[in-house]
């Protein structure tokens, strides 16, 4: 058996965004439609899978070029990825990382056979599970109980195969008390821990797995990180896209950078990260990030409110993506309301990206006034500023009665930079700048008594 796991030469995705594009519903949207609904509901899960044999090997090759949404007048073009290449080894974890827009997710739904290539093509050997939207695959009509059966036959597992991992999975998701409720009342939390559990316990030969673990709690998201790292032990091959770079530097040996659709580096997550993270080159949106079409974890159509912009502010109310240590940060975010809303409470965390690390979130007090449909902005000052030299990304949280309304996990970036005087040699001024924070302090019980010497007081 060959060693490589998954093989993607020149794959390409063009979309044509025009009057007459055509819709594409994928696989799974029509395995979950309702005539398959209605039949799974009358065999109550007791069907035998159709060939009941593991997906051991497929080739997804460039479509027909005669495909009318190739062709599609008054349109544009729009190259989600073009000219990828690259090869993935049997037991390897593979992290991918890059902004929103890269193509991080058309590569995942590419390999996961959801939609194909314009060109070139990937040689995937083995069986996949994917996890790369909230619910992916669930009827919302279904139990608990009977998505796990459902999604184990769309990955092409047999009846008894997905019984003896059954309460395996219901143990790792924790939803034993709404197992028998249909999903369409879980919240998007319950979603992902029942979808993550089912495809890492149905032993794919190949995991992948999007951001949609930031939905978890933090607990959660370690043990899914576990069990991907425990999956990879027993020679399995994860590939997995998170903004997280701590997680990706922890669980990923090599890294792939992508950006407009092209891979910009590829090889060991350390040297990959650290030309990911560094400063980026100045322009005129330096400090602000059109959050508009951002991705989410949510479904903002149902959403009653959203975050349209987000920027950085300097000590003069400039806006600014480079700070000096201890220099006073203003966090200004603009969101819009569709409808009334109370209770109104924002959160804004930092974190420091290499090593990535969540320092601290911020909550607003619960706003209680009642807001009508509208555009609002909202500052945050940090003042003092403790945040040590590095780079650090933003995500916001919006909320109402307790009920999450949006959410970004990385809203915008920012540096903050270390101030050293001419007098300082660098060498010894490191040492004493190390950690992520500032804390005030003072020491005492110190006393010079001749120069160039200190001495202890007793007590």
């Amino acid at each position: 058996m060959s060693d490589v796991a998954i093989k993607v030469e020149g794959l390409g995705k063009r979309y044509k965004i025009g009057k007459l594009q055509r819709r594409h519903d994928t696989l799974r949207d029509r395995i979950a439609d309702a005539r398959v609904f209605n039949l799974f509901k009358r065999r109550n899960g007791n069907s035998k899978n159709g060939n009941g044999s593991a997906h051991h090997s497929s080739l997804i090759t460039t479509p027909d070029s005669s495909d009318p949404t190739l062709q599609t007048p008054d349109s544009e073009t729009l190259w989600a990825l073009k000219d990828v290449s690259f090869e993935v080894k049997r037991g390897e974890v593979i992290g991918i990382i890059g902004r929103n827009g890269a193509g991080k997710s058309t590569l995942l739904k590419i390999l996961s056979r959801i939609t194909e290539p314009t060109e070139g093509h990937a040689d995937i050997n083995g069986r996949v599970a994917s996890l790369l939207e909230v619910g992916t695959g669930f009827h919302p009509e279904l139990t608990g109980r009977e998505n796990i059966y459902l999604n184990g036959s769309i990955l092409g597992m047999k009846r008894a195969e997905i019984e003896s991992n059954f309460d395996e999975i219901v143990a790792f998701a924790e939803i034993e008390k709404f197992l028998d409720t249909a999903v369409k009342h879980y919240s998007s939390g319950m979603y992902v821990r029942l979808a993550f559990a089912v495809a890492a316990h149905l032993n794919p030969d190949i995991l992948v797995v999007d951001e949609v673990l930031a939905v978890g709690d933090s607990l959660f998201q370690k043990k899914c990180l576990d069990k991907m790292e425990d999956i990879s032990n027993k020679g399995r091959t994860v590939l997995f896209v998170s903004h997280n770079m701590g997680a990706i530097s922890n669980l990923c040996g090599e890294c792939i950078w992508l950006d407009t659709g092209r891979i910009i580096e590829l090889g060991s997550t350390e040297h990959v990260i650290s030309h990911y993270i560094a400063p980026a080159a100045t322009d005129s949106e330096v400090g602000f990030s059109d959050l508009r079409h951002s991705r989410r974890s949510i479904n903002l159509r149902t959403s009653t409110g959203r975050f349209e912009w987000v920027r950085t502010l300097n000590r003069a109310g400039m806006q600014a993506q480079s700070f000096l240590e201890r220099e006073p940060i203003t966090i200004e975010t603009n969101f819009t309301l569709k409808k009334l809303v109370s209770n109104l409470q924002l959160g804004c965390s930092i974190a420091r990206i290499h090593p990535g690390v969540e320092l601290f979130t911020v909550p607003s007090e619960i706003l209680t006034t009642d807001f009508p449909p509208d555009s609002y902005t909202i500052r945050l000052k940090l003042e003092p500023n403790y945040l040590r030299s590095g780079r650090y990304s933003l995500a916001l949280k919006l909320f109402s009665d307790g009920r999450r309304l949006d959410t970004l996990t990385e809203a915008l970036t920012f540096s903050v930079n270390t101030y050293v005087s001419p007098d300082q040699e660098s060498s010894t001024f490191s040492q004493w700048n190390a950690g992520v924070v500032w804390l005030p302090y003072r020491w005492s019980g110190l006393e010079s008594t001749i120069p160039g010497e200190t001495q202890l007081t007793r007590r």
